[in-house]
């Protein structure tokens, strides 16, 4: 006796899960065939989505900044800072600011993806062999390449990356580079709340500090760029808060059926509860209209999902065709 079984059949869910996708999905899509009726539409569907995400859940807390220390980049200054966000709830991040700096200046929000350490591959911490390599395989230390460009850049850690991961992870240094998502949204979603709340109410804090603390910034030119789950992050904020003015989602927009319910391994943080029931992610980014946006994808990106830049492109006509009535689509 070997003690192995085969199966000669399985019964699994997949196809019931896809079906019940297809009748039940976009209860709120986008359908305004004027600027009123979007208004109508807009309020009622970032209603829903506060409350899928647990935005409402939030408790308000004093800011408390705290200045870390100083380096000096050459070209730049990369101040660290924290804030708080909810009570006891404290964001590292840093701050990217140019030398040559007119003031009121622009400002952008860097999210940062997966596999970056948090805010240490948008800051460009190349002095770190690990961050190093990322960069050179994402190119994601785009807060140098923003600064670079003349704005003041916020690399915040979100939870569960960097100096925010929960345990064990913490206790695995040399997997510095790792997130403890799935490990906050399992602590997350029994409370009432998920990792994509936490995230953008964090980020909706971080414009907040930029308002009150930050007199260098220019509170009406504030901007949002993100990669990978930096665009997650990028996506949800300028959706749900007026004050982001432009921005960049790379890496990050297609359909859910075929890249977060097929694709059922994607990381947990995509995960929210009755979100699909409620929207598809080109209704989410027709909430940015009419503020300037771009939306970067790669033809080769799996995430996609089996269909590809089809899965992208049918979610960017959902979003343009919401700017069309603003006559802002391009």
């Amino acid at each position: 006796m070997t003690g192995s079984l085969e199966y000669d059949s399985f019964f699994t869910c997949e196809e019931y899960l896809l079906k019940r996708y297809d009748r039940f999905s976009r209860q709120l899509g986008f359908s305004a065939s004027s600027e009123d009726e979007y208004e109508f539409w807009a309020s009622e569907l970032r209603s829903s989505l506060r409350r899928v995400i647990g935005l409402d859940t939030m408790v308000r807390a004093p800011l408390a900044p705290r200045f870390v220390g100083v380096t000096d980049m050459e070209t730049y200054i990369r101040e660290e800072v924290t804030i708080q966000t909810e009570p006891g709830v404290i964001m590292p991040m840093y701050v990217l600011i140019p030398k040559q700096l007119q003031v009121p200046a622009p400002s952008v929000i860097a999210p940062h993806g997966h596999d970056s350490g948090g805010k240490l591959a948008t800051a460009g911490r190349t002095d770190l062999a690990k961050v190093r390599e990322a960069i050179q395989k994402y190119q994601n230390d785009y807060g140098v390449q923003l600064v670079n460009e003349g704005f003041v850049v916020f690399c915040p850690d979100a939870r569960g990356f960097g100096q925010r991961r929960e345990l064990p992870h913490q206790s695995k240094p040399e997997e510095f580079l790792n997130s403890s998502c799935q490990v906050l949204n399992n602590m997350a979603i029994p409370l009432g709340q998920t990792v994509t709340g936490m995230w953008t109410w964090d980020l909706m804090r971080l414009v907040d500090y930029i308002e009150e603390y930050r007199d260098e910034c220019d509170p009406e030119r504030i901007g949002c760029a993100g990669l990978s789950g930096g665009g997650h992050q990028t996506l949800w904020l300028s959706a749900l808060d007026h004050r982001i003015k432009c921005a960049v989602i790379s890496g990050y927009f297609y359909g859910y059926r075929d890249a977060l319910l097929k694709l059922n391994t994607n990381c947990s943080c995509n995960y929210v509860p009755n979100l699909w029931q409620v929207a598809d992610m080109g209704d989410i980014g027709a909430l940015i209209a009419p503020r300037p946006l771009l939306v970067e994808t790669g033809n080769r990106d799996p995430l996609n999902g089996e269909t590809g830049l089809a899965n992208v492109t049918e979610q960017i006509d959902i979003t343009r065709s919401a700017y069309a009535l603003f006559d802002a689509a391009s």
